[in-house]
């Protein structure tokens, strides 16, 4: 299984959208400055993710939410995630 994620940075409220097979091992990888597109703009937190059966799926999902360059379709996109869990939108898979 294959997660497309996005990322929200505590310090700056900015978005970084991504996909990995394992989310808790690359949100730590973006937290411990491992990750150059994210080093010292965190720490971060996971605020939406969707799981895809090949990586091209997750890779593709994740293109397709960068090419609509909108903070607003990224907030829908985590508004309608945050009713799945503890509702603080904060998740990663199980």
């Amino acid at each position: 299984m294959f997660y497309t994620y996005i990322l929200q940075s505590e310090k700056s409220g900015r978005f970084y959208v991504g996909h990995a097979e394992d989310v808790y091992k690359r949100l730590e990888r973006h937290n411990t400055g491992k990750v150059n597109a994210t080093k010292n703009k965190g720490p971060w937190a996971t605020v939406y993710f969707e799981s895809h059966e090949t990586k091209a799926g997750a890779n593709s999902r994740e293109l397709y939410i960068k090419s609509m360059k909108s903070r607003i379709y990224i907030a829908g996109l985590i508004k309608t995630f945050k009713g799945k869990g503890d509702g603080t939108g904060r998740h990663a898979p199980i």
